[in-house]
């Protein structure tokens, strides 16, 4: 399984996704830059933003999410925008100015409405927001937003839309999940002991039935996504950035290492920087990829289930397609099935 390591970032990973075919990567990082990748080769397909003037942010950008056509991307950054691009020419269509920072942004299902969340900062509260969006007239959007949820107690830190878009679920700084209704904005659900500690990543399965989060307190679990029951715990002993779920074969992989800060000090083997894949069912770590030089802090899977990616605080990202071994492996023997590929 040999990467496809892509240059192109000056500086940290924030978000990596691919698109609906999985022939394309969005990369997004503290660069301000978002650059788009063909995944089969690791060539540059182009940037959005990175030159004065042309639209694109100022500052960090924390978010990326791809439509289901590939027509559209959307980003949130800590220049207190979001924009929407259009992605066969690279120009931005739209820019949405908020308070504070925009942390996470994700389509719906229909690929007519966005979701944006909002840090809460300097007496703001944390707001998510979810706008429609015109896909006939691109350039014409509303700056209304459709719902405005604003969260008191802890400030959401990821979200995603739930299957059938009529509910979104967020994770949350004090470990918190819960589940609001898209029409209404009311809180339908919650779990407020989800996780001890900041959830950094939430990745729906691919059927949308339940999903996965990582978290600061060294676990990743998964929880169905109708009543928030937790449904599986997979403990680590490093704090975690960013999960996935595989298609195809039982996995997940989990990706993190130490903070920034405490890095410096420790060789790459002990600060853990490997995506560790595990059994999804049997909750055992069964193997591990090595490769960056920095935490993980993000990693994104292939949606037909053929490989996966991540970018790391090293300011790369590598693309491993996985070999037929990986989807013939059985690291439990008879107690799985085959896999037809």
């Amino acid at each position: 399984m040999k990467p496809i390591i892509l240059q192109g970032h000056e500086r940290s990973l924030t978000q990596i996704v691919f698109n609906a075919e999985g022939d394309l990567l969005f990369s997004a990082s503290k660069d301000s830059v978002v650059n788009a990748w063909y995944t089969s080769n690791g060539e540059r397909l182009g940037t959005f933003g990175g030159i004065k003037g042309d639209g694109g942010h100022n500052g960090t950008v924390w978010t990326v999410a791809v439509d289901s056509q590939s027509r559209f991307l959307v980003t949130g950054a800590a220049d207190n925008t979001m924009k929407l691009w259009d992605i066969s020419t690279g120009k931005c269509l739209r820019t949405w100015e908020f308070l504070t920072a925009v942390k996470r942004v994700a389509w719906n299902e229909e690929d007519d409405t966005i979701l944006s969340i909002t840090e809460q900062r300097q007496g703001q509260p944390s707001v998510i927001r979810i706008f429609p969006i015109n896909r006939e007239d691109p350039s014409s959007q509303t700056d209304t937003p459709l719902t405005e949820m604003r969260l008191t107690g802890s400030k959401a830190t990821v979200a995603l839309f739930a299957p059938l878009s009529d509910y979104v679920i967020t994770g949350h700084e004090s470990g918190k999940v819960a589940k609001y209704d898209v029409k209404t904005g009311e809180e339908v659900n919650f779990v407020d002991d989800a996780h001890r500690g900041e959830i950094t990543d939430i990745q729906l399965s691919p059927d949308g039935t339940y999903f996965i989060t990582s978290s600061k307190d060294k676990t990743a679990r998964l929880f169905d996504s109708e009543t928030l029951d937790e449904m599986k715990v997979y403990t680590t002993e490093t704090p975690l950035n960013s999960a996935c779920i595989a298609p195809l074969r039982p996995y997940i992989i989990l990706g993190g290492g130490q903070d920034a800060m405490s890095v410096t000090t420790t060789s790459s083997r002990a600060g853990k920087f490997e995506s560790r894949f595990w059994h999804k069912l049997f909750e055992e770590e069964v193997g591990r990829v090595k490769g960056h030089f920095g935490p993980i802090n993000t990693l994104a899977v292939h949606p037909q289930g053929r490989a996966y990616a991540s970018g790391a605080e090293d300011g790369f990202v590598r693309v491993h397609w996985f070999d037929e071994s990986y989807f013939r492996s059985r690291p439990f023997g008879d107690l799985e099935p085959e896999v037809e590929v």
